[in-house]
């Protein structure tokens, strides 16, 4: 599926002067101001949270959306399934993996939500859903809520990490935590496990952890919240047992879309999507008559029926992501450019902020943390009684019980003065600064982030936050 999208006239006459072809578009801001909805004054260095679309994108989300209100029956009953297939085709491919393991769930957590409540625990009480300590908020509490509700079925354990360490300390603690687990007479049943963590926002040996899941019997869950776009998959080598990824953060879908990818052996064990909808297939009763399903005949499996259609809600997002891979393709120039571009812009330019505010970049000697496309960099900020503070580590000391003010305090004064976002937290004592590339962006954007961080620190370090 191709995308009409003109080259800036700039690159087309470059190209002529040339006589040559019109190349993909040079990133920066000039992308950003003919490509992007982005507001010029703003400079948007957390495309991690939420993501972006460029014009081309939205046209095609509203062309989506117009034709389901222009014939609303027809559209979603018969039309849609045939888009999304597209998609579905469209996404595999880049995964590297059969259209059949693919479907679409609104986000992330939905996609680890449906995994964690579909799982069937054992009655003995013995499983164990095993994590790291880095994971994201949001599935740390869908794991407090199956083990609320599994009535004593399920238990957990979380694996703690040190960074920057290099991978193979990662598949250490990932070995004592299976350890510790068995020595407790539980069964480690499931372990949960990002590709690019939140925060800090680096990136995870997903590949190898999935490897030591697999020697050890244990079922791989992979939250790809940060991941489609950023890094290169290939699925089927990898062989997780579930996995999920949001298309709208990295892959320039809009808002929200994820892939849901299920292998076939272990699409049985996925009953229902979340909400249960006309998918699903009860077992039968002897006697009882099957339900009604209003939606027309389909030949796919009993897995891809199932999350064709979950409600009444608007999936036209799900039909734009086949439409983002190609303007990728066609415009910026397909996915190992674009993910090459920003792993080098997210280390140069987490270099230079480091550089400026006289800290350093989260990573370890190998750098294998920081391939992808965030980085993350130490503010002069150091919190009282702390790690950091015990070790010496140069900054500013601030009160413990002042980390939320402080962060919040910076939050703000960044939105409402300088107009941008920068993802903050607090890591062994210690304040940090995430930050995502992308191709509206240059290295000058970097150097001015740093010199902001540097001057809210310092307003920071004063007191300014009390205020």
């Amino acid at each position: 599926m191709g995308i009409t999208q003109e080259l800036p006239v700039r690159e087309k006459a470059a190209a002529a002067s040339e006589g040559a072809q019109p190349g993909p578009v040079k990133f920066g801001r000039e992308l950003k101001e003919e490509q992007f909805l982005l507001d010029p004054s703003y400079r948007n260095l957390n495309h991690g949270s939420f993501g972006t679309i460029p014009h081309a994108i939205q046209a095609k989300l509203r062309s989506y959306q117009d034709r389901a209100e222009a014939r609303p029956d027809p559209f979603i009953r018969y039309e849609y399934p045939k888009l999304l297939d597209i998609s579905r085709a469209a996404v595999a491919k880049v995964l590297r993996v059969p259209t059949d393991t693919c479907v679409f769930v609104p986000n992330a957590t939905a996609g680890v939500n449906t995994v964690l409540r579909n799982l069937v625990w054992n009655p003995d009480g013995r499983d164990e859903i095993l994590y790291f300590d880095t994971i994201y908020s949001g599935c740390a509490k869908t794991i407090d809520y199956v083990l609320e509700t599994s009535q004593g079925r399920v238990s957990s354990r979380v694996i703690p990490l040190s960074y920057p360490c290099e991978d193979a300390a990662i598949l250490s603690a990932f070995a004592a935590g299976v350890a510790a687990s068995r020595a407790a007479d539980k069964r480690p049943r499931l372990c949960l496990f990002d590709v690019v963590s939140s925060l800090p926002g680096i990136r995870f040996p997903f590949e190898a952890v999935t490897a030591a899941c697999r020697e050890e019997g244990i079922l791989s869950l992979i939250d790809g919240a940060q991941g489609i776009g950023m890094v290169a998959f290939d699925l089927a080598a990898t062989d997780p047992d579930f996995f999920v990824s949001n298309c709208h953060k990295w892959l320039h879908v809009p808002r929200g879309c994820a892939v849901f990818y299920v292998p076939a052996r272990n699409q049985p064990l996925i009953r229902s999507t979340l909400p249960t909808s006309h998918g699903f297939v009860p077992r039968p009763e002897e006697g009882e008559a099957p339900r009604f399903n209003p939606l027309p005949p389909s030949a796919k499996s009993e897995f891809v029926n199932n999350f064709e259609f979950v409600g009444t809600v608007d999936n036209a997002p799900y039909l734009c992501v086949a439409d983002s891979i190609a303007w990728r393709e066609e415009v910026l120039g397909g996915e190992e450019r674009v993910m090459e571009a920003l792993t080098a812009l997210a280390r140069e330019g987490g270099g230079k902020v480091a550089e400026i505010l006289g800290t350093e970049v989260l990573d370890n000697e190998s750098r294998s943390l920081t391939r992808c496309s965030m980085v993350n960099v130490a503010l002069p900020l150091v919190v009282e009684g702390g790690e950091a503070a015990e070790k010496g580590v140069k900054g500013t000391v601030l009160p413990k019980g002042d980390i939320s003010a402080v962060t919040n305090w910076i939050l703000r004064t960044l939105i409402d003065e300088h107009k941008t976002f920068v993802a903050l937290f607090v890591y062994r004592g210690r304040w940090w600064a995430r930050l995502s590339a992308q191709v509206y962006l240059e290295l000058d954007d970097f150097e001015w982030a740093g010199t902001t961080l540097k001057q809210v620190c310092e307003r920071a370090a004063k007191g300014e936050y009390k205020q």
